[in-house]
């Protein structure tokens, strides 16, 4: 039986304390990497990141965390779903992928695969991202699977020094569903699984 949410790149998984932490702790805390997250400008202790860690690994209605790996199980990210509103059947989205893989197509693959389990899993039918001014990689990312800019705020965020953008983006089950590709295959052991891409 297939492990996870599987793209044709990556793979989502529940995130394992012992697997997971020391790689998440070092992306917080690596300038480049955090550049564009929200924590990326206050240092992190381990037992911080240990502590978010355990609460997002946690059962949640509000929340779906999860590790991106490779096909091959090394880790090299997180993904996920928070606030998310079973009434309005929405969530806020969020990825951050190790830097040594960005531009080529992790973050993209895991984001397909995020945004089928929400509609096709949980149901949902809304999902919204935010991306800083000068993201430019995330929001290429964002806008190849199928999301789309409804706005800015201007010069919302403080960002190394100077105030920067926030841009919204949006993505509704009908636009995913003019825009995604899925197939079933076979896996070793005769089980199926899902491939999203």
């Amino acid at each position: 039986m297939g492990f996870g949410w599987e793209g044709k790149l990556v793979r989502l998984v529940p995130i394992d304390l012992e697997k997971h932490l020391g790689n998440a702790y070092r992306w917080i805390n690596d300038p480049g990497s955090a550049e564009n997250t929200g924590l990326g400008d206050f240092p992190l202790t381990r037992m911080t990141e240990r502590d978010w860690l355990e609460s997002a690994s946690k059962n949640s209605n509000q929340e779906v965390s999860f590790a991106v790996e490779l096909l091959s199980g090394e880790h090299i990210g997180l993904t996920g779903l928070r606030a998310i509103n079973w009434k309005d059947r929405s969530a806020i989205t969020g990825t951050m992928i190790d830097k040594e893989y960005w531009g080529k197509g992790y973050g993209a693959d895991a984001a397909r695969v995020r945004s089928s389990y929400a509609f096709e899993v949980l149901g949902l039918r809304y999902l919204t991202s935010e991306v800083q001014e000068g993201n430019e990689g995330s929001l290429r990312m964002l806008k190849k699977v199928g999301y789309a800019e409804c706005g800015r705020y201007p010069q919302r965020l403080w960002k190394r020094g100077k105030f920067v953008d926030e841009i919204l983006l949006y993505m509704t089950r009908e636009m995913w569903e003019r825009g995604k590709t899925y197939e079933q295959t076979s896996s070793s052991d005769g089980s199926y699984l899902a491939v999203f891409g």
